[in-house]
């Protein structure tokens, strides 16, 4: 009667709020700072990418921090990526991401 079961894959987990704000910090950044380093005339228009999906917003975080966005938030990136690959031809917010690294980095 009783079956063996395989212990269920755990879902990736994104990274916390505060953990991604740290990790800002430790880059030298906050995430009002990268807003107006952007043009963004609020500065708390990249908070909205902490509590949901918005590629252009997380592309510029995960760019500061030095790592890919899906690694930051996987739950976003996971059942969706053949779909946000074909959606998103321009990359934009990925380019305005490496835009930000080289000029954070001459300056």
């Amino acid at each position: 009667m009783s079956e063996s079961r395989k212990p269920k894959k755990a879902a990736p987990e994104d990274w916390h709020r505060a953990d991604i704000v740290a990790a800002l910090r430790k880059a030298g950044w906050s995430l009002r700072q990268l807003a107006l380093h952007h043009g963004y005339s609020s500065p708390t228009t990249l908070t909205a990418a902490l509590d949901r999906r918005w590629p252009k917003g997380q592309a510029l975080i995960a760019d500061a921090i030095g790592i890919e966005p899906a690694k930051i938030w996987p739950s976003r990136y996971a059942k969706n990526a053949s779909r946000t690959a074909s959606k998103n031809n321009t990359n934009s917010g990925v380019q305005a991401a490496t835009n930000c690294k080289a000029q954070r980095a001459a300056a």
